[in-house]
């Protein structure tokens, strides 16, 4: 293959593009950074050139006949490929999850290097340009929205029979509601153990239910992740 700077261009932006994206990522300590984005980026930028070239040497272009090399069908498995590494930054962490964020700008890393690998050179930057500003600007508005949050509360009693009914009383008067509860019953010991999630709108909620709940006739731990 004979040298091509316009392959190398692309390369290059896509490497470019890719990194500045990571960048963000990098100053929010997460662990998909500034390499990994770049290499994500420049991977993609390289298989589409691949198929490109696989097309040019090997592809029937004279009109007759089947063409014999689909140039789409390499970056297409990128986009399946970039799941697998995208999943692994999602970790669940209690009564959350983390790393979405991180996946979706491994995703877009991938989408603008396969950009930069077919040519694109307006459409690469500019999208690197809106998911650099959705990443800071919209963090911003984000923090001026009210949020539901989602916590998780644990309960250690002596087996008494109603303390989850107390307890589904005590959340409505909070306005709230059990969800998705486990109840483990110790019947040797007469132990109880009660998690459950609650949806809250305010934080202060929940260290108030933390100490009503304290209060019920034999609940000896209680705690609220």
């Amino acid at each position: 293959m004979e040298f091509n700077i316009e392959y190398i261009a692309r390369l290059l932006l896509a490497s470019l593009l890719g990194g500045i994206i990571g960048i963000e990522r990098e100053v929010h300590g997460r662990a998909a950074g500034f390499r990994t984005h770049l290499l994500v980026a420049l991977g993609s930028c390289l298989f589409v050139v691949t198929s490109i070239h696989f097309y040019e040497q090997f592809g029937n272009t004279s009109g007759i006949g089947p063409v014999g090399v689909d140039p789409a069908r390499v970056a297409a498995q990128v986009v399946t490929g970039i799941g697998f590494l995208g999943a692994g930054a999602i970790m669940r962490d209690k009564a959350s999850i983390r790393g979405l964020t991180t996946a979706a700008c491994l995703w877009i890393a991938a989408a603008i290097g396969l950009a930069c690998g077919i040519g694109l050179y307006f459409i690469a930057p500019f999208v690197t340009l809106l998911a650099v500003i959705s990443l800071l600007l919209l963090k911003k508005v984000e923090n001026l929205l009210k949020r539901d949050t989602y916590s998780s509360v644990k309960i250690w009693s002596e087996g008494i029979d109603n303390h989850l009914i107390r307890i589904e009383e005590l959340l409505g008067g909070f306005g709230l509601q059990l969800m998705n509860a486990i109840v483990e019953k110790d019947v040797s010991n007469r132990e109880t153990f009660i998690a459950f999630e609650i949806k809250l709108s305010n934080r202060d909620i929940a260290y108030e239910l933390f100490e009503n709940i304290a209060t019920i006739p034999g609940v000896k731990k209680v705690r609220i992740e």
